[in-house]
C-alpha cells in the first residue's frame, strides 16, 4: 500500500514543491488517533513514533522537508503531530487514510474576566463540610494538574509542610532548563511548559519567558484554588481574611504551562494544548482543570476536545471552562460529552464600597480599591462622555478607553465610566492618568445587576445598570452633581446567593444540542486565591503592587472549584469512572438560592435556567453519596461519535476490541445525566440507565414536567438489590398541544429512595 501510495504522490510532491515558494505557511495540526504502546514501553518505541510521523509527511512533503516542518510529535497517548504547511499540503495530507483530521493551529482563550477560596457558603453546601473533607482525606494524592499560565511555585499556597512522599504513580518532571525555571516540591510535584505551537504565530518568545513560572496571574489562582495548601490569614489588601484552602487541599498539584501573551486574541494555542495532554496522561495525573476555550468546533479539530477524550479514556477526569461571552445564548464552549463543563456563579460574600450622591441618593457598589476618599468629603461628578477629549469619539469616551478623556476636564472629579469592551480595572487606571479622584464604573444593560470586587488602582464603586440609570438621571438634573464613595467593607450572608454571572457563557450547545451544556455553575465572582508576583492585581504593566492573594472572575475560577471536588471524589471513590464522577456531582445540584428561591440571572435578575447553570450550582457534601449515576463507557462514547456522523474506520482505532458503529443509535440516548430534546416530535421516548453506587434500596420517579410536555417514565420504581446493579428506564415526552414548547422549556426527574436525591433536569423544544 505504500509503494502505491507514493506513486500516487509523485506528481502531486513535485507540484507542491514548485509552488511552494508561493504558498502561505501556516501551522496545523495532523491527528491520526490514538497509540498501542505496551504498558512497558521504551524510549525506542517513542522514536519509533516520531519516524512513522516523518515518513507519513514524507510521503507529501520528501524526507528533509518533513522533519523541517513537523515541531511537535505526539507520541505517548494520542497519536499526531504538528507541521508547518500551507493550505495544498494540509488538504493533500488530510486525504490519507490513516488521518483522522487536519486542522489550523488556533488560538484560544483564558476564561478570566481579569479583575478563591472556599470561605463563604459553608452552610449551603457549596462547599465541603470538615466531615466530608476529613473523609476524602483532603484529596491526599490525588494528582491535579492544571492547563494554564504555569505557576508561581513561592506563593505559600503551595507549601508542602507535612506532606508524605510523591506518590509512586508520579511520572512527571520539573522542567528547570534556564534561570526562569522553578523548583518543586512534595506539593507542587511537576512543572511543564509548551509554546512551540505559540511561537509559530507570535514568533520566538524572549528566553526569560520560556519556563512553566507565571507571569500572568491566572495560572496560579486556578491551580490554588483546585489544590492549594491549607494558608492562614490570606487577604487581599486586608479584605476577606480568611484561610485559603484549595478543594483538595492535601493532593499534589502539576502546572502545564500552555497560555502565552495574547496574539490576534489568541493565548493557548492547539497544538501545545495537545503536547500538554499527552504529557499529563503520561505524567499519571488524575484530574486535568483548564480554564481556558475558544469557538465550539468539529470534536476531532480541537486540540481541547481531542486531549480530553484521550484523558478521558484513560481514567482522568477532566474539568473545563464555559466561557466568558454570556449573556448571549448559544456561546458555551467546552462543549464535549466527556468534558465536565462550569458555568460560573456567585457566593455571599460581597465588597461593598457604596456611592452617596447629593441627592442622598444612596447606591450600592463594589470594589476591592485599597485607597479611600477623605470621610464624608464630596466631589464633583462628570460622565467620561462630558470630559471628551478633542479627537476622541463618543462611544470611546463613554468607556474610558486609553486616550479618549481631557485631563482638564477630569482633574479633582469623580469620573463615571461605562462597563464594556476595555477592561474594568483599566478604566480606573484611564481615570486616574487623567486626574480623576475616584471612579464610579456603571454597567450596561447587558451586565444588568452583575457587579465585580476588583483591586482598582483609586477609590472605585462599581454600580448596577439599575442604579446607573439613576445616576446619570441625578446629573442631568442638576448643574453641579456631587457624590461620595465609601470606603470598602466586607458583608458576609447576603442574599440572594448564588446568582448566575452575566458573563458566564450560555447554552444550547450549538454542536450537539441533545447534549446540554454547561453541566454545572460553580463559585466565579470575586474568587479570593494565590498570585504571581509578577505582575499587580490589575494585570496590567502600570501596576507595580504585589500581593500574595488576588480576587479574579470569570468561568476560570469556578472550573478548579470543581476540579477540587473532583480530587475529593476521585480519593473517596478511586474505582468510579470519570462519568460517574461527573454524574454525582450533577445529579446532586441545587437549582435555588439561599432564599428558596430559583437561581437568577444577575443580567436581568429574572428566574435563571438550564442553558445558564446545567443541572445547578455544585453541592459537594451531597456529591460525595448520591445514591445512582449514569455512567459511561468508552463504547458508549464510541457510539456517541457514530451517531455524530464520524467516520467507523477512524472511531474504531478508539477500541481495544472489534468495534462496529450500532445499525441504530439515537444521541438522545446518550446516557447523559441530564435529558435534552431539542426537535421533539409529537411523541419522543429517551432512554437511560443508572447504578447503584449505595446501598440496596428502592427509588421512584418524581417528575416535573415542562409546561405544555407530558413526562411519563417506565418504570416509576427501580429496586437495587445490590451495588454496582444497573437497571434501566425509558422517559417519553409529547406535546401536549400543537403549539407546545416552540422555545425552549424546562422541568426535571428525580429518582430517590427518601435519602439520595438524584436529578436531572429535563430540556425541551419542539421540532
Amino acid at each position: 500500500m505504500r509503494h502505491s501510495r507514493l506513486h500516487l504522490f509523485v506528481l502531486l510532491i513535485f507540484v507542491l514543491q514548485s509552488f511552494s515558494a508561493f504558498a502561505v505557511k501556516k501551522s496545523y495540526v495532523v491527528y491520526l488517533g490514538e497509540h498501542s504502546h505496551k504498558p512497558d514501553e521504551t524510549v525506542n518505541d517513542l522514536h519509533k513514533v516520531k519516524n512513522s510521523h516523518y515518513e507519513l509527511l514524507s510521503t507529501c512533503l520528501g524526507r528533509e522537508n518533513a522533519k523541517d516542518s513537523i515541531f511537535y510529535s505526539y507520541t505517548r497517548h494520542i497519536n499526531g503531530f504538528a507541521a508547518v504547511l500551507d493550505e495544498a499540503e494540509a488538504e493533500a495530507i488530510s486525504k490519507y487514510p490513516e488521518v483522522i483530521s487536519v486542522f489550523l493551529n488556533q488560538g484560544r482563550k483564558l476564561h478570566t474576566t481579569r479583575s478563591w477560596n472556599f470561605l463563604r457558603l459553608e452552610r449551603d453546601g457549596i462547599v465541603p463540610s470538615d466531615s466530608i473533607w476529613a473523609k476524602a482525606r483532603y484529596g491526599e494524592d490525588t494528582i491535579i494538574a492544571n492547563l494554564d499560565t504555569g505557576v508561581w511555585p513561592e506563593s505559600p499556597s503551595f507549601n508542602d509542610e507535612g506532606m508524605g512522599p510523591i506518590p509512586s504513580k508520579w511520572k512527571g518532571i520539573c522542567q528547570i532548563d534556564n534561570k526562569a525555571g522553578i523548583l518543586c516540591n512534595r506539593k507542587l510535584i511537576g512543572a511543564r511548559y509548551f509554546n512551540r505551537g505559540y511561537e509559530k504565530v507570535a514568533g520566538s518568545l524572549n528566553a526569560s519567558l520560556s519556563s512553566p513560572r507565571d507571569r500572568d496571574g491566572h495560572g496560579t489562582h486556578t491551580l490554588s484554588t483546585a489544590g492549594g495548601s491549607f494558608v492562614p490569614a490570606a487577604n487581599v489588601f486586608g479584605y476577606g481574611n480568611g484561610t485559603a484552602k484549595g478543594g483538595s487541599p492535601k493532593a499534589r498539584v502539576a502546572a502545564y504551562k500552555v497560555c502565552w501573551p495574547p496574539i490576534d486574541g489568541g493565548e493557548c494555542f492547539d497544538a501545545d494544548i495537545m503536547a500538554g495532554f499527552d504529557a499529563a496522561i503520561a505524567d499519571g495525573v488524575d484530574v486535568i482543570s483548564m480554564s481556558l476555550g475558544g469557538d465550539p468546533s468539529d470534536y476531532f479539530k480541537d486540540g481541547l476536545s481531542i486531549g480530553s477524550f484521550h484523558a478521558v479514556k484513560k481514567g482522568i477526569v477532566v474539568v473545563s471552562s464555559a466561557g466568558n461571552s454570556g449573556p448571549a445564548p448559544s456561546t458555551v464552549s467546552n462543549i464535549s460529552p466527556w468534558m465536565l463543563t462550569v458555568g460560573a456563579s456567585s457566593i455571599d460574600r460581597e465588597f461593598n464600597s457604596d456611592v452617596s450622591l447629593g441627592n442622598k441618593l444612596h447606591l450600592k457598589g463594589e470594589s476591592l480599591s485599597p485607597t479611600a476618599l477623605p470621610k464624608h468629603k464630596s466631589y464633583p461628578l462628570i460622565t467620561a462622555v462630558a470630559a471628551k477629549a478633542p479627537n476622541a469619539t463618543v462611544h470611546d469616551a463613554e468607556l474610558c478607553q486609553a486616550g479618549t478623556l481631557d485631563p482638564k476636564k477630569v482633574k479633582g472629579k469623580i469620573l463615571v465610566c461605562l462597563r464594556g469592551v476595555n477592561a474594568r480595572v483599566d478604566k480606573g487606571q484611564q481615570a486616574a492618568h487623567a486626574g480623576a479622584v475616584g471612579m464610579i464604573l456603571a454597567n450596561d444593560v447587558s451586565t444588568g445587576n452583575e457587579v465585580i470586587a476588583d483591586a482598582h488602582v483609586l477609590p472605585a464603586s462599581h454600580i448596577t445598570y439599575k442604579d446607573g440609570v439613576a445616576l446619570f438621571a441625578y446629573m442631568n438634573s442638576t448643574k453641579s452633581p456631587t457624590a461620595y464613595i465609601t470606603r470598602v467593607r466586607m458583608e458576609l450572608g447576603t442574599k440572594p446567593a448564588p446568582v448566575m454571572a452575566a458573563f458566564s457563557s450560555r447554552g444550547p450547545n450549538i454542536i450537539t444540542p441533545e447534549i446540554l451544556k454547561p453541566d454545572i455553575t460553580a463559585p466565579g465572582v470575586s474568587i479570593i486565591a494565590a498570585y504571581t508576583q509578577a505582575t499587580g492585581p490589575t494585570g496590567q504593566s502600570y501596576d507595580k503592587r504585589r500581593v500574595l492573594f488576588n480576587t479574579e472572575s470569570g468561568t476560570s475560577m469556578s472550573c478548579p472549584h470543581v476540579s477540587g471536588i473532583v480530587g475529593l471524589l476521585k480519593t473517596l471513590h478511586p474505582d468510579w469512572s470519570p462519568s460517574a464522577i461527573k454524574s454525582a456531582i450533577m445529579t446532586s445540584a441545587r437549582t435555588q438560592d439561599n432564599k428558596d428561591e430559583p437561581m437568577l440571572d444577575s443580567t436581568s435578575n429574572t428566574k435563571t435556567t438550564p442553558f445558564s447553570y446545567g443541572a445547578g450550582q455544585v453541592r459537594p457534601n451531597r456529591a460525595m453519596h448520591p445514591g445512582l449515576v449514569y455512567d459511561l463507557t468508552t463504547k458508549d462514547y464510541l457510539n456517541f461519535l457514530c451517531a455524530m456522523g464520524y467516520n467507523e474506520t477512524a472511531i474504531a482505532k478508539f477500541s481495544e476490541e472489534l468495534y462496529k458503529c450500532p445499525k441504530s443509535y439515537s444521541l438522545l440516548d446518550f446516557n447523559y445525566p441530564s435529558i435534552t430534546v431539542p426537535h421533539l416530535t409529537r411523541r419522543t421516548t429517551v432512554t437511560r440507565r443508572v447504578k447503584n453506587v449505595g446501598a440496596p434500596g428502592t427509588y421512584r420517579a418524581v417528575v416535573k414536567s415542562p409546561p405544555g410536555i407530558s413526562v411519563k417514565v417506565d418504570p416509576v420504581k427501580l429496586e437495587f438489590k445490590e451495588k454496582g446493579e444497573e437497571k434501566t428506564f425509558k422517559v417519553t415526552l409529547k406535546s401536549k398541544i400543537a403549539k407546545a414548547a416552540a422555545d425552549y422549556v424546562f422541568g426535571s426527574l428525580l429518582w430517590t429512595d427518601d435519602r439520595h436525591y438524584v436529578r436531572s433536569p429535563i430540556v425541551v423544544k419542539s421540532a
